[in-house]
Order: structure tokens, then C-alpha cells, then sequence
């Protein structure tokens, strides 16, 4: 699936039009706070990994960023392109400890 298929097939289920950027900000906020409680439980109290539930959060925090960015008239599969040309600027060789 493109991101912009994602983004259009996401939107369907937004509700409301009013105060949707800050429903969506903090949304994600919440969302990217259940993926930090998954990594925490397995990092610092040797929980195993659910992947599964991992999964659904992420699927979450990724429906909320493709949301904010609808409601900027951001494609988001600009977002993706983007956000891999500043890597790509960034570390022209992959990531190494010493960069």
C-alpha cells in the first residue's frame, strides 16, 4: 500500500471537523505514549515484546501523523519522501556510531 492510499483510506474513519489538528496532536501524543510502555515493559522489567500489540500501536501513531498531515494538505507519501532525502543528506553512507 502507498502512503497516500493509506492517508485516503484512513480518513474515512476521522471524525469531526472541528478541532481536528489538536484531536489528532493529541492522539498521538497518547498513542505514541502506549509504544514507549511497550518498549519500557520490555527494555526495564524484562517483559517479552508484544508484537502484536506493538503492531496495532503503531498502526495508531501512523493513522494520527497521516491524519494531521490531510488536514495540512500534505500528501504523506511527501512526508516519507522527505523524511528519507534528509537521512539520505544526513548519513550518505548509512548510520555509523561515529557520525
Amino acid at each position: 500500500m502507498e502512503f497516500n492510499e493509506y492517508q485516503e483510506a484512513a480518513n474515512r474513519t476521522l471524525y469531526g471537523t472541528e478541532q481536528v489538528l489538536t484531536n489528532c496532536a493529541l492522539g498521538l501524543a497518547g498513542e505514541s505514549g502506549q509504544v514507549i510502555d511497550l518498549v519500557k515493559a520490555y527494555t526495564f522489567k524484562g517483559q517479552k515484546l508484544d508484537k502484536k500489540q506493538l503492531t496495532h500501536e503503531m498502526g495508531d501513531v501512523l493513522w494520527y501523523l497521516s491524519q494531521i498531515a490531510e488536514w495540512a494538505g500534505i500528501p504523506f507519501d511527501e512526508v516519507a519522501k522527505e523524511n528519507i532525502e534528509t537521512l539520505n543528506k544526513r548519513y550518505p553512507n548509512g548510520f555509523k556510531s561515529e557520525n
